[in-house]
């Protein structure tokens, strides 16, 4: 069953509980809460999807299922991957449909104490602000706490323009 994505409670509570996947992206640590990881997958196939908006990196093979691959350096602004063919995917899913978020490495599970969650600061990307529900500090860097379901509905919003 999928999480109950439209509550704004719920999701903080969820991202401030501390219970996270880490994973790069363009070398910033980023978090997943756990209750959306369905799947951590190694390297895989990606087929491109012709006139496929620049996010959607195109759509992979999970199982027997068709999964959206979702090019997250895209979503965040950064520039495309030198090495798009060893990205790894976390598979979420999202109204019944899966999707693999494309990272450029996974990390650990992680249970961070919800009392060091921080409000994203002011002096973050206003994009990046946009799809983060916070930060947690860490020795010397920042964990951000990625909303998935604002990462999957901005690509929806920018499909309909």
């Amino acid at each position: 069953m999928s999480p109950a994505y439209n509550k704004k409670e719920d999701v903080a509570a969820e991202a401030a509980s501390g219970h996270l996947i880490t994973v790069t992206v363009g070398g910033q640590l980023f978090g997943i809460p756990v209750l959306h990881a369905q799947d951590v997958l190694n390297p895989q196939r990606i087929v491109r999807i012709p006139l496929a908006p620049k996010a959607i990196a195109g759509s992979l093979n999970l199982r027997g299922r068709i999964v959206t691959a979702i090019d997250l350096r895209s979503c965040l602004g950064l520039p495309p991957c030198a090495e798009p063919s060893k990205s790894m995917s976390v598979v979420t899913e999202r109204e019944g449909e899966l999707y693999s978020l494309l990272v450029d490495s996974v990390g650990e599970v992680m249970t961070l104490s919800p009392d060091s969650f921080e409000v994203s600061p002011p002096t973050l990307r206003q994009l990046w602000r946009e799809v983060c529900d916070g930060i947690y500090r860490l020795d010397g860097q920042l964990l951000l706490v990625l909303n998935v379901a604002r990462v999957l509905d901005g690509i929806r919003t920018a499909e309909a323009a």
